[in-house]
């Protein structure tokens, strides 16, 4: 297990340096199967195919999670996320502020399920590679 690489991936992302196609090839280039991302506690936790895991620390502060979950602005974020028209420093807080309490990025599966305070669920599809 490569925990450097992933604490760096970790920073390099919270630190709007990476799109999420770059932080997910190299995930998964040092085995990274998945990831939980809680944003109560503020930790990433890495989980890799041999039931290994390795958590790091959020440094990024999005205020409280919203009571009430908003799907649409949670597809208005991914949408701007996915358009590089944000990074992730500011798709944390607009997701926060949309009622997401923490996400599960499943990268063999190729789908993100975002999670609201009451158990709430919406699930994106990784987008499709441009030809």
């Amino acid at each position: 297990m490569n925990k450097q690489r992933m604490h760096e991936l970790a920073m390099a992302t919270q630190q709007g340096e990476m799109t999420f196609p770059e932080v997910v090839k190299g995930l998964l280039e040092v085995g990274v199967e998945s990831y939980q991302v809680n944003l109560a506690t503020m930790q990433k936790t890495h989980f890799l195919s041999d039931r290994a895991t390795h958590t790091v620390p959020m440094i990024l502060d999005p205020g409280p999670v919203a009571a009430e979950f908003d799907s649409d602005a949670i597809v208005a974020a991914l949408s701007d996320a996915q358009a590089d028209a944000i990074r992730y420093p500011e798709f944390v807080k607009r997701v926060v502020a949309a009622g997401v309490i923490g996400y599960w990025a499943f990268l063999s599966g190729k789908r993100v399920l975002y999670l609201g305070r009451k158990g709430e669920q919406y699930i994106r599809e990784f987008p499709k590679p441009r030809a």
